[in-house]
């Protein structure tokens, strides 16, 4: 009797795991989530919407973006932290949320470092310094001029928040050039543009892909300077921080795919090699350098370890210049 019980619960056992084994053959049975932690129409979004759609053939479903903004990408990224480890939700994490909300938010509801599992970097992109048409300064040395001679009214620039990476470009900006500027935060650039346009402040500081169409019309905006070590295909007339006098300096913001620590290697596999190869199609590539960003070429342990050398970069930078969320 008890040697028929202990064979009918291994069987039981042996058909658990052949399923198990099915199952992970042919991952992905249903579709899969993607979170992403900012609002729709931002550069987040863009990136999280060209890698779901392109991804989508390779992994034989479709893959639903997600949008839960808040406390600069904290909240979804907890709600990503939270989920399944079996690759059915995954998510969009950038230079903000993994490099730098843990350095000026007291309360993290997640460890960047230890709760995901790094999939596959989407684009990177400099961040682009504007002006209004009609403002004074036409180089970015002019604009360093200004600063210098208007202590007592300090320019202002516009930002998509508090701790954004944008924000601290801004930050580095003001290092690097021995100047003081007024940082305006605001909820993305639906609200930043037309401070701006309108003359509530003086300076935009955004991602290039959110404010290339309205650079490239020209009418009410102009681009200074970009932040990347050399100039942007999408905006080749507009020089670096470095050609206006700034040595050395290289800002890009990033965007990259995570799972939620714990998925199951093969499933990793099978996400970081449909992204690799959607990136790696001549649409995708002409359609991220329209955006005025570059395809990702890092994945897995690489993409870890870019992580922390960005995380050593922008905690020093935060820790120098006593910034926090509040």
């Amino acid at each position: 009797m008890k040697l028929a019980f202990v064979r009918k619960i291994l069987g039981l056992a042996f058909l658990g795991s052949a399923a198990f084994a099915a199952q992970a053959g042919t991952y992905p049975s249903h579709p899969i989530t993607m979170i992403v932690p900012y609002p729709a129409g931002g550069t987040s979004d863009l990136a999280a919407r060209t890698i779901a759609q392109a991804m989508g053939p390779y992994l034989k479903q479709s893959i639903i973006v997600d949008n839960r903004a808040g406390a600069g990408g904290n909240i979804g990224m907890g709600v990503l932290k939270r989920a399944k480890a079996d690759g059915y939700t995954i998510g969009l994490g950038t230079i903000g949320t993994q490099t730098i909300n843990p350095y000026i938010y007291p309360d993290m509801p997640f460890d960047p470092a230890k709760d995901f599992a790094p999939l596959s970097m989407v684009f990177t992109t400099p961040n682009v310094i504007a002006v209004r048409k009609d403002a004074e300064a036409r180089t970015l040395q002019d604009l360093f001029s200004q600063a210098r001679a208007n202590k007592n009214r300090p320019i202002s620039y516009a930002t998509p928040g508090i701790g954004s990476s944008v924000h601290l470009t801004g930050a580095y900006l003001e290092q690097a050039a021995g100047i003081q500027m007024l940082h305006v935060p605001f909820k993305g650039v639906s609200g930043s543009m037309p401070a701006l346009i309108g003359g509530q402040v003086d300076v935009l500081m955004d991602n290039l892909p959110t404010t290339l169409s309205q650079l490239k019309d020209g009418a009410r905006v102009r681009a200074l300077a970009v932040t990347s070590a050399t100039r942007s295909p999408a905006l080749p007339d507009v020089p670096t921080v470095a050609e206006s006098g700034l040595k050395g300096f290289d800002v890009t913001a990033w965007f990259a795919l995570y799972a939620p620590a714990g998925t199951p290697a093969d499933v990793q596999a099978a996400l970081i090699d449909a992204a690799g190869k959607a990136l790696a199609t001549p649409a995708v590539k002409a359609q991220l350098t329209a955006l005025g960003a570059t395809p990702g070429t890092l994945s897995g342990q690489a993409l870890s370890e870019f992580e922390a050398r960005e995380r050593q970069r922008w905690s020093a930078l935060i820790a120098e210049r006593h910034i926090s969320a509040n």
